[in-house]
């Protein structure tokens, strides 16, 4: 990978982010698949391959877990780029790795899910699925890896990455009127603008 990357920078005398980024993923991709041989189905279990898991909520034994999962499920947790990204999941298999990344750690940081019911969701609906990259991908959201955990914070990262609010606005239809500064801070709207907006948070 490393190589074909030298060799359309040379050809083209373009090296930037992108570039970089599309062999990172890349290895990242290969990375799972090599993990996965390695650890076999302890990549399954609730407490990972390393059995550093806590004690997960379950949606199938824990009615307020249930309705919880449901909401991110459904793109009904009222958090913009949480539920915009569900939504677009649902409708067309796709989700981009932003996106996979902060809802997988909005399920499991946030919410306290098992992350193997993200992971379950994701085999269902992902064009792009394969078990290594979707279980290995959930299983390091988890915290399982060891080292760092990354935990999202998902009014940021709308606001960095949606700041003008197109892609939630396209998921979102109830967020139409809502000006494109304040939808990733839906805590900030008083209830005159709720009411302006059409948008009545809770």
């Amino acid at each position: 990978v490393s190589f074909s990357q030298n060799r359309y920078e040379a050809k083209t005398g373009v090296a930037n982010k992108s570039t970089y980024w599309v062999v990172f993923e890349l290895l990242w991709r290969d990375y799972f698949a090599f993990y996965a041989a390695k650890h076999g189905e302890k990549l399954f279990h609730a407490a990972g391959a390393r059995a550093l898991g806590r004690g997960w909520r379950d949606p199938r034994a824990d009615k307020a877990a249930a309705r919880d999962f449901a909401a991110w499920r459904d793109g009904r947790t009222g958090v913009p780029l949480i539920d915009a990204n569900m939504r677009e999941l649902a409708a067309t298999g796709f989700m981009s790795n932003r996106g996979r990344q902060n809802v997988a750690s909005y399920l499991v940081l946030d919410l306290g899910i098992d992350w193997r019911c993200g992971a379950e969701h994701f085999e269902e609906l992902l064009v792009d699925y394969t078990p290594e990259a979707n279980w290995g991908n959930w299983h390091a959201a988890a915290g399982l890896q060891g080292g760092r955990v990354n935990r999202f914070n998902p009014s940021k990262q709308g606001k960095d990455y949606d700041a003008d609010a197109r892609h939630a606005k396209l998921w979102i239809p109830e967020l139409a009127k809502v000006p494109a500064a304040k939808v990733h801070a839906l805590e900030t709207l008083t209830s005159a603008e709720q009411e302006q907006f059409g948008c009545a948070l809770g």
